[in-house]
């Protein structure tokens, strides 16, 4: 290990409790989305770089949501790396009684918790302190490092790295991204499955719950629709030839379902499909006239949206009474990028010097704002720590598990610009 990789290594052992600090308070700066509030969080990231004298810019398309953005040129000429990650968190229901509050940032045996802890404010906390740690070394650096911690990706993107990848283009796009996005340390992501999103929407006459001759059920409508969109799972996939053979391997399955849990490995080539909401019924003696549905459908790559609406067709024609529309802004075609590329050898190489294994490429089953580097032929690579909590009550990670997302995004992201 050269000179320059011990230092930083001895900087985040050194000012270890300064930066669990950090992730500490933007865990306790809640930001989920909806409604996308993250100005408070975005506060502690603007303090904390402005501590270390180091300029930035927000942007912000939505008073509410801004982004930050920041970036440095090393003394000599090189390649661009971008460091992604997210503001904004899943709302979070209240504390139970006798329970955590959701946006503690609790450091507890060895744990950290709070809303947004796994997904993603740990690895967009590693993008941060990357950052500033490279920054001290840019007279030494080659290429060019700029951050980009956005504030809409919970949401779709529409105000976040979307809006960043259109509007500024060549300040964002680079030559490949890292981001710090849930993947569990034992993988690196180098795919996400597409999404579609849709609501159903029934209609009826409605009436007393005693009189179900006089008018169809929008609930019963709903229900027994909501069982044969179960068909499109059973879709044979259409997987490019490269993915499949590299999701066919042992070593590939093996990791996908220890990272992402038992059966994971079986889902990432095929459609899944999630009702995610139903809504729809005034009192229990009151037949519904109204009902909606919403679905998420996940899509593995080779898989298109227009061969899912094309099986959905016949389906919704024997349901006069339904309407379906999609969400725009929270629908988008799978994307993937090289699994064998120099950047995931350069993580594979730091996370074997760190903890003695290489993390295997995966696709992951959610999906991640990397699209929007990998649609415009940028390489874009998710490593972070466990997806197990996201989502949950108690969410979190563990200590030793957040410092050492640091020390490989740090590590990687000097390799990369060095090897330029």
């Amino acid at each position: 290990m050269n000179a320059d990789k011990a230092q930083i290594l001895a900087w985040i052992d050194e000012e270890r409790d300064a930066l669990l600090g950090f992730f500490s308070e933007f865990l306790q700066a809640a930001s989920p989305n909806p409604p996308g509030d993250t100005r408070a969080a975005v506060a502690v990231m603007e303090r904390w770089l402005e501590e270390r004298g180091i300029g930035y810019r927000l942007v912000a398309p939505q008073e509410t949501m801004p982004n930050l953005v920041a970036s440095f040129e090393g003394a000599l000429p090189g390649r661009h790396l971008v460091l992604n990650g997210h503001v904004d968190v899943f709302p979070a229901a209240p504390a139970e009684p006798g329970g955590r509050d959701p946006f503690s940032g609790a450091i507890e045996d060895g744990r950290i918790y709070g809303r947004g802890a796994a997904d993603m404010k740990c690895g967009t906390s590693a993008a941060m302190i990357t950052f500033g740690l490279l920054h001290r070394l840019r007279d030494r650096l080659k290429g060019r490092l700029t951050l980009t911690a956005v504030s809409d990706e919970e949401t779709g993107g529409r105000w976040g790295t979307r809006h960043l990848v259109e509007t500024m283009p060549e300040e964002v796009l680079g030559d490949c991204c890292l981001n710090g996005e849930p993947s569990g340390i034992e993988t690196v992501r180098f795919a996400d499955k597409g999404t579609l999103r849709l609501t159903f929407e029934a209609r009826t006459k409605g009436g007393h719950g005693a009189y179900p001759h006089l008018s169809p059920s929008a609930t019963k409508i709903i229900c027994a629709l909501a069982q044969e969109l179960l068909v499109l799972e059973e879709i044979e996939p259409e997987l490019p030839a490269a993915i499949a053979e590299m999701l066919a391997r042992p070593e590939v399955i093996a990791a996908t379902d220890k990272s992402l849990g038992e059966g994971a490995a079986a889902i990432v080539p095929r459609v899944t499909v999630n009702i995610g909401v139903l809504q729809g019924g005034l009192k229990v003696n009151v037949l519904p006239d109204a009902c909606q549905m919403q679905a998420d459908i996940r899509m593995p790559p080779g898989m298109t949206k227009e061969r899912i609406l094309r099986e959905i067709e016949p389906i919704l024609a024997r349901y006069p009474e339904v309407s379906m529309s999609e969400h725009v802004y929270h629908s988008y075609p799978s994307s993937a990028c090289d699994p064998q590329s120099e950047m995931v050898g350069i993580i594979q190489d730091n996370v074997e010097a760190l903890q003695g294994f290489r993390p295997v490429p995966i696709v992951s089953l959610g999906g991640s704002d990397a699209r929007y580097w990998r649609w415009k032929g940028v390489e874009a690579y998710l490593y972070g720590p466990s997806p197990r909590t996201m989502g949950q009550r108690d969410e979190h990670v563990t200590v030793e598990e957040f410092f050492h997302i640091v020390r490989t995004h740090a590590l990687s992201a000097y390799d990369y610009l060095q090897a330029s």
